[in-house]
């Protein structure tokens, strides 16, 4: 926004929670509610549409840039009651009793009394919290809307998209979706840092799926990334040779129809004139950077069947924004360290590495498909998501859930009679109190003899430790330290045709390993490849219906063997060879097999 529009219309310009305006300047700076700023951005849209709609090469409309932050001024403050009004149909009372107002005597008698949390007023009421995180979505989604009008009116046909952040906390994704035509997100791992390069491969890969999901297995684009290195990382370390042409096809085999940029050329100044970019200050293409993108164009090139084509996993991960919003503002068991996104990467972990595709949800989506279903720390538990969770058990399925799940309804006001709430039906047992230790703490599962998945060895239970009791479940492991030695730790609950696993301790990935091979083995669930796949080595894949693309990607610097499916015969996509036996891949090499 020029600065001519600020000084001209301070309307436009954000107000902070601390209720002071900004100064012109940075970049998300504008308010969303403004009918100033709303009415500037459809001009502009509207002039850019009627110019390119016929031109050849307009294939998406990318719309504004990873839309972020709020507004607390007093047009916000406005549309935040009327948004209220709208929820609660009218009824202060309704909104008092899902707030808990009453607590502290904070009772609201009008809607005029009702602000935006404040750092100097309300913010510790939490379901005020929530819902002004649910508004802000809103409002950004609105704004959004608003946006695009004069595109779906001029330009019909041409697809819509806005670039997403990966788990960025501001913005629910899965309401934002639906409204996007494709999605489309910004990575930028940190590769060659403080953990292996395949431990951070699992991390983009779960978001990689995040993306895919969100449309319901649909592709979607890889909006940004960078050919070498970002300005606004903590070190701006260069992409070792091949990885550039790794995590680019890495976002293909979970599910990318493309792969683009931030930048094409570095700018001459201003913040971003050292991320990096195509074309380098030098301003030739004479660079290693430059041939490490030509790689990628070439490689893409030979993809064309990939283009279009999804998977269906056997396996999803329950991750929810509203769940993680909700948990991270509770105030109880920890202050820090509550690592809800960190668990749930834990919890794909083990068949990322086994090659296994996985679904990233939230828990309003539709379970039926899967045989495995995992949800960890549920903390927020939605009206019908329980019943539904009954219905998929009783059907066959296996849900896996954890510590601190089932505590709290969509206002999070606890649910009383016991947790896990609604979902002590089908887990089986009662959760009585739950332990948060130290850091320095420690304390240890131990598996109970002949249990169901062979699990024979003591796990570490760390942070935070649920007392639980068993109701109609059975005991797998149980603690071995302290007042509550000898309860359960590890249950499993035969509810219908299938079966409910409680996890009552924060674990290591080893336990989660052991657990979940042992679960992936009962459940008879597919691997991409039906071999052990070396450390660092995965395999993904996408599929056209009739054929398979197997993608073998190695996040180590160190050359790799895969062996192969005995008497299987596959081509590779890029040598336009046939393999069969042993594959060989070099440090953060690729291969790419059709069968």
């Amino acid at each position: 926004r020029p600065a001519w529009m600020s000084a001209k219309y301070p309307e436009v310009l954000r107000v902070q929670a601390n209720r002071h305006r900004n100064l012109h300047g940075v970049r998300h700076n504008h308010c969303y509610t403004s009918p100033i700023y709303r009415e500037k951005t459809q001009i502009i849209n509207r002039k850019l549409a009627e110019r390119y709609k016929d031109h050849p090469a307009l294939l998406v409309w990318h719309v504004s840039n990873e839309y972020r932050g709020e507004c607390h001024c007093e047009l916000c403050q406005e549309a935040f009651r009327e948004w209220l009004k709208v929820k609660y149909e009218g009824d202060l009372d309704k909104l008092n009793h899902a707030w808990w107002t009453g607590f502290w005597s904070h009772t609201y008698t009008d809607w005029s009394q009702i602000e935006s949390p404040a750092p100097h007023g309300e913010h510790l009421v939490h379901g005020h919290n929530l819902d002004w995180k649910r508004f802000v979505t809103h409002q950004t989604i609105d704004f959004f809307k608003n946006e695009i009008a004069p595109l779906r009116e001029i330009t019909p046909d041409i697809p819509i998209t806005t670039n997403f952040m990966g788990t960025y906390t501001g913005l629910d994704y899965w309401k934002f979706a639906p409204e996007v035509d494709v999605v489309s997100w910004d990575s930028y791992p940190q590769w060659h840092g403080e953990i292996p390069d395949w431990e951070l491969g699992a991390k983009i890969g779960f978001v990689h799926d995040i993306n895919r999901s969100l449309k319901g297995g649909k592709p979607f684009m890889l909006m940004e990334s960078t050919p070498s290195m970002t300005n606004w990382q903590r070190v701006a370390k260069l992409k070792r040779p091949g990885m550039h042409l790794l995590s680019s096809i890495q976002a293909v085999a979970h599910g990318s129809d493309t792969v683009q940029y931030f930048q094409w050329r570095k700018s001459r100044g201003a913040s971003e004139k050292f991320h990096g970019a195509v074309v380098d200050h030098c301003g030739h293409e004479n660079t290693r950077v430059f041939r490490d993108v030509a790689e990628v164009g070439k490689t893409l090139e030979k993809l064309d069947e990939v283009v279009g084509t999804t998977v269906k996993p056997e396996v999803a991960v329950i991750y929810d924004w509203e769940n993680r919003w909700a948990m991270e503002d509770a105030q109880g068991i920890r202050k820090e360290r509550i690592n809800y996104q960190l668990t749930c990467e834990q919890h794909y972990n083990t068949f990322w590495k086994q090659g296994i595709p996985v679904d990233v949800i939230n828990m309003d989506c539709d379970f039926s498909s899967y045989k495995l279903l995992i949800a960890p720390m549920l903390y927020m538990v939605r009206p019908g998501v329980a019943e539904r969770m009954e219905e998929f058990v009783a059907a066959g399925g296996t849900f896996v859930t954890t510590y601190w799940s089932g505590i709290v309804d969509e206002n999070d006001l606890c649910f009383l009679g016991g947790f896990p709430g609604p979902l002590r039906k089908v887990t089986g047992i009662w959760s009585e109190e739950i332990d948060a230790l130290y850091d320095c703490d420690v304390n240890f599962a131990v598996p109970v003899s002949n249990n169901a998945l062979n699990l024979d060895k003591e796990y570490k239970a760390v942070e935070l430790c649920d007392l639980i009791h068993e109701e109609s479940a059975e005991v797998l492991a149980t603690y071995k330290c302290d007042f509550y030695k000898g309860r359960p730790a590890l249950t499993v609950n035969k509810f219908g045709n299938g079966k409910a696993y409680y996890i009552a301790f924060r674990s290591g990935i080893d336990f989660l390993s052991d657990f979940y091979m042992g679960l992936i083995k009962d459940l008879n669930i597919s691997r991409v490849l039906e071999v052990e796949l070396p450390e660092g080595v995965t395999a993904q894949k996408r599929s056209d219906g009739k054929n398979y693309f197997i993608f073998l990607l190695n996040f180590s610097n160190e050359e790799k063997t895969v062996n192969l499916p005995q008497d299987a015969v596959y081509t590779d996509m890029l040598r336009e060879t046939r393999v069969e036996g042993n594959i060989v891949l070099p440090g953060y090499g690729i291969r790419i097999l059709k069968r």
